[in-house]
């Protein structure tokens, strides 16, 4: 903690005049001009960097390296092997012990992988994969943003052409649809 000086008017001002005045110093603050310190160190921005080149740094990561790999060509041989409604809802996790989990998207695809399950187990052996059995498993996936609702706009003299087509009509549920939508974009202008 610094002291700092106080002019001798001021000593016996206050309630607490009788104790010595401190001052602290943020601990970024300086009393010392900004100038006299060495400017501070810039950053480069890092780009981005594909997995295998991050992976190949290191030894210690020769194993993890090797599993990425073989789930990369686990995912090309399934997407070659199964219809693509299934492929791209279908991901392979670790061979461990012979068995091969899949993750399917619901439960429907994956009922659908347990009636393709004989002959897709032919085939990742056919193709050297040393798989004995598949377990199948649901991992449900994050729900896709709906699209947009249209918002679509009419000119005013075709909102006056659709309800004079509108009022051409006979009653019917058609007449009804095209004289709201005539009224919808007749009161949008």
């Amino acid at each position: 903690m610094r002291r700092v000086r106080v002019h001798p008017a001021r000593y016996n001002r206050g309630v607490n005049a009788h104790r010595v005045r401190t001052r602290r110093y943020p601990s970024k603050m300086s009393r010392f001009p900004s100038f006299s310190r060495p400017p501070p160190k810039q950053f480069k921005a890092r780009r981005p960097q594909p997995v295998a080149e991050v992976l190949n740094r290191t030894d210690a990561f020769a194993a993890l390296r090797a599993g990425v790999e073989q789930i990369a060509a686990l995912e090309k041989d399934l997407r070659a092997l199964l219809p693509d409604y299934l492929a791209t809802s279908v991901e392979p996790s670790f061979i461990k012990e012979g068995v091969l989990a899949l993750f399917a998207g619901h439960n429907a695809l994956a009922a659908r992988l347990r009636h393709l399950e004989p002959r897709l187990l032919s085939d990742l052996q056919q193709r050297g994969w040393p798989v004995n059995a598949l377990r199948i498993r649901v991992r449900p996936q994050p729900v896709k943003e709906p699209p947009p609702v249209k918002q679509a706009r009419m000119t005013p003299a075709g909102a006056d052409a659709l309800h004079a087509l509108s009022e051409s009509l006979a009653p019917s549920p058609l007449q009804e649809a095209l004289a709201k939508m005539a009224a919808r974009h007749r009161r949008n202008r």
